[in-house]
């Protein structure tokens, strides 16, 4: 069987690609040891952000083991009720997941409802670990939708375009080529080829700019579970570009609608609308919180400066009371009638008129001459006189 792979727009010839790799002995499929390298890897980065966000591990690691149980269950289950007619004849053939057929939406739905049981259990926050799960789970899908390329699954439609990627006719199912693409083969070296989207490396290339801006987006949250909703809204609206391009459509049981395009635009509409009233509210919350907080330092600011006005006050009248205490305590003096100002007037008055004549003015004290003094002032006259 031819196991090359190529892409002739810019000129890429993978001339073997296997489905599986010998190891010691065991067959091992490259399908599952990318689902594997990519579990490990997002568990890797889910720890590494738990850790930023002061998460316990333990809690992490422990929610990780029946989320990957009864996600594959679940991945199993759906895929097997929605190809039941494959194998209600062999019913082994369930248990074996070797050759693919695990629906992805029932993988997240087993692996979601593992995680809320655990988180029930432990009595810790759903919403906050989800947040940080839903970046390793989507780092898992980048690296795990390669397995897609090796198994020569899940491409798209009949296309022409840059990316056209082309495969044997005799290595791809026969249920997933469409008549568009057996209109348009390929034939080289005298083997037909198929020439299809390579819708694994558009959904990778997608999931990865979808990582990178809830990784930017995360310091911007406004909720607990506001990137996990997120995660849902936008891979749904991713899934159902992919979904419209796959020819392996999974039909609902007895109609023609393709189940994984309607879980795909029930995410995009559902949570899609949820997170954008949930933040708008939470918006709503934190500028009535803000108002609040500006209120109430207003409001003690206020009673602050309340409380300064009646210290003032306070102080004012002590300083009051002293001075009229100590007003009581000094001797008043007689008043006779007339204003200070008229009295400051005379007594300079007075004074200027003491310094012109030399005489004291009325009520001072002047120095008597004394009783010998006035004899011998007599005495000395009289004997003037006799001479």
């Amino acid at each position: 069987m031819d196991m090359s792979i190529r892409f002739p727009n810019p000129g890429i010839v993978l001339e073997y690609v296997p489905r599986a790799l010998k190891i010691a002995g065991f067959e091992l499929t490259i399908y599952g040891i990318l689902i594997g390298a990519g579990m490990l890897l997002g568990i890797f980065l889910m720890l590494l952000e738990g850790k930023r966000r002061g998460q316990n591990p333990n809690q992490l690691l422990g929610m990780c083991i029946p989320s990957i149980l009864l996600g594959v269950v679940g991945a199993r289950m759906v895929y097997v009720l929605l190809n039941w007619g494959l194998y209600k004849s062999d019913i082994q053939e369930i248990i074996n997941i070797r050759n693919g057929g695990l629906s992805f939406y029932g993988g997240l739905l087993g692996g979601v409802a593992g995680a809320a049981i655990f988180c029930k259990l432990s009595k810790c926050s759903f919403a906050k670990m989800a947040d940080t799960a839903c970046i390793g789970l989507l780092t898992a899908q980048i690296v795990g939708r390669w397995g897609d390329f090796f198994n020569r699954e899940s491409f798209g439609e009949y296309t022409d375009s840059y990316f056209a990627m082309q495969m044997p006719l005799s290595s791809v199912r026969s249920g997933e080529v469409s008549a568009l693409m057996r209109e348009n083969l390929v034939t080289i070296d005298g083997t037909s080829y198929i020439q299809a989207h390579p819708v694994f490396l558009y959904e990778s290339v997608l999931c990865l700019i979808l990582l990178l801006f809830l990784l930017g987006s995360r310091r911007r949250k406004k909720f607990q579970g506001e990137i996990f909703m997120r995660y849902l809204a936008l891979y749904g609206l991713i899934r159902c570009f992919m979904e419209w391009l796959r020819t392996d459509k999974l039909l609902i049981p007895g109609t023609k609608l393709p189940f994984s395009l309607g879980i795909s635009i029930f995410l995009f509409l559902f949570f899609g609308t949820e997170a954008m009233v949930r933040r708008a509210m939470e918006k709503k919350r934190a500028e009535a919180r803000r108002r609040r907080r500006e209120a109430f330092y207003a409001a003690e600011e206020e009673a602050e400066a309340e409380m300064d006005r009646l210290e003032q006050e306070k102080q004012k009248r002590l300083e009051q009371e002293q001075q009229a205490k100590a007003a009581e305590e000094e001797p008043e003096e007689e008043w006779d009638g007339r204003l200070p100002s008229e009295r400051m007037k005379e007594e300079t008055e007075k004074e200027v008129k003491e310094e012109e004549t030399g005489i004291p003015s009325e009520g001072e004290e002047t120095e008597m001459p004394s009783e010998a003094e006035e004899t011998g002032t007599s005495s000395e006259a009289e004997e003037t006189k006799k001479e």
